[in-house]
């Protein structure tokens, strides 16, 4: 698949930010993150018959809303200053147009992750978004059908993937010249202060062992559709979980087979930890809302020791349970000068089991509910959004994304693991009576 850069730009903000707010504060919570860039794709198909010409001078339009979106949305149109704040210089955001040479629907009838994020401004790793670095970053893709794929990365330091919505909900609104215009909640620094980097300093020891040097990562998608999910909810309930959740039973479902499959790459069952961030919002008061910025999340761990027994249903009752403790009690706790004493102790009770060995870690980002395919730029809904991909990378994080499927109900789980252990993975009759593996989006 040949793609062709043919435009890079900055798109300021339609009016400068104001003097006494050029630079933004982040919140303690910001310091939670590894990955430097929340990466998302959103695809469109052509559905108004537009010609490759009509489809690039849709381009305008974007230009335009995003110039005046990066107004509401002012730290998204700087650069990163350093760990602790952003500089709202109004840079602005780094804007690209790349041609296709395909056509969307030939993509999309079996999508080759090795390519996906190249529809992306740039290539994502583990380095990036460091001081000087830009907030925001796009790249629209047309493809020679005029279906378009808008790829985005922006700095995880400022945002979530809630985040992220919120500041898509903004730029469609203006695209599509809505009456409502979007102004985010930028209250997070206020409740969650960072005076210092403490907390990305105890947290540094706990995430290291999710990265594994290997020769390379590779990525898998598993489509459960609504009668899996309701088949696997049924299962649980019969074993005693109560009222388990879409993501509870799928989680607990790929860690069981991901255990499986690394106790038979190493020969032996090794303990594992599954690794969860919540998102806090709707544990808020009403001066939080939903459409707040920052990394408005906590998280959460769940450990399966090496010599026991990992049963479906006992590892959704431990999914529950390590979810439950991040309650509305705990985000009050953790709030202003004194949430340092509630994050410290959560960080402890995280920190005892990892400190007694080589275990594995599966970290899972749940974008379920966050209203993806609702970003309409006035041309419609996307068709299928994309989720992180870290295929070929020399360096594994055992990260496992889950997006609702496109009539939202089922759930697409972006698998990344050691490519030995995906070989395993994928060929596991209790995973695939279950999930699709890599069905085309177009079914």
């Amino acid at each position: 698949m040949d793609i062709e850069v043919i435009s890079k730009e900055s798109i300021k903000p339609s009016s400068p930010t104001p003097p006494h707010l050029k630079s933004f504060k982040l919140c303690v919570l910001d310091q939670l993150v590894v990955n430097p860039y929340v990466p998302i794709i959103l695809y469109y198909p052509n559905s108004n018959g537009d010609s490759i010409l009509q489809a690039q001078q849709k381009s305008l339009a974007l230009k335009q809303s995003l110039s005046k979106t990066l107004t509401q949305f002012y730290p998204l149109a700087g650069t990163v200053k350093d760990d602790l704040s952003i500089d709202c210089n109004d840079v602005g955001a780094y804007y690209a147009i790349a041609l296709v040479h395909l056509r969307l629907d030939e993509f999309l009838k079996q999508p080759d992750h090795s390519l996906i994020n190249r529809f992306l401004p740039f290539q994502p790793s583990l380095e990036g978004s460091g001081a000087g670095a830009r907030v925001t970053n796009v790249q629209v893709n047309v493809f020679e059908c005029g279906g378009i794929a808008i790829g985005l990365c922006v700095s995880h330091k400022i945002v979530d993937a809630a985040a992220t919505y919120t500041f898509l909900k903004g730029w469609t609104n203006m695209a599509r010249g809505a009456k409502e215009v979007l102004y985010p909640n930028l209250n997070a620094p206020s409740l969650f202060p960072a005076k210092d980097l403490w907390l990305r300093e105890s947290l540094m020891a706990m995430s290291s062992p999710w990265l594994k040097e290997r020769v390379s990562c590779t990525t898998k998608r598993f489509v459960f559709d609504a009668d899996a999910i309701s088949t696997l909810k049924a299962e649980a309930t019969r074993n005693g979980a109560q009222n388990p959740t879409r993501v509870e039973v799928v989680s607990a479902l790929i860690w069981k087979c991901a255990m499986a499959a690394s106790k038979t790459t190493c020969g032996f069952q090794k303990p594992s930890r599954f690794t969860l961030p919540v998102n806090l919002r709707r544990k808020l008061a009403s001066t939080l809302s939903k459409d707040s910025i920052c990394n408005v999340l906590w998280v959460t761990t769940a450990d399966c020791p090496a010599d026991s027994e990992t049963t479906f249903d006992g590892l959704v009752k431990k999914v529950r349970k390590c979810i439950s403790k991040i309650d509305i009690e705990f985000a009050n706790k953790a709030q202003g000068d004194k949430g340092y004493a509630a994050m410290v102790e959560s960080i402890k009770e995280m920190g005892e089991i990892s400190s007694e060995g080589t275990m594995d870690n599966y970290l899972f980002a749940s974008w379920c509910k966050m209203g993806f395919y609702d970003v309409d730029f006035g041309w419609g809904e996307p068709s299928w959004v994309s989720g992180i991909v870290g295929h070929g990378y020399p360096v594994v994080m055992n990260i496992i994304n889950l997006i609702d499927t496109k009539c939202g109900e089922g759930i697409e789980a972006w698998v990344n693991l050691d490519e030995e252990e995906m070989k395993i993975l994928q060929g596991n009759s209790e995973l695939l009576a279950f999930a699709s593996l890599d069905p085309s989006p177009l079914q």
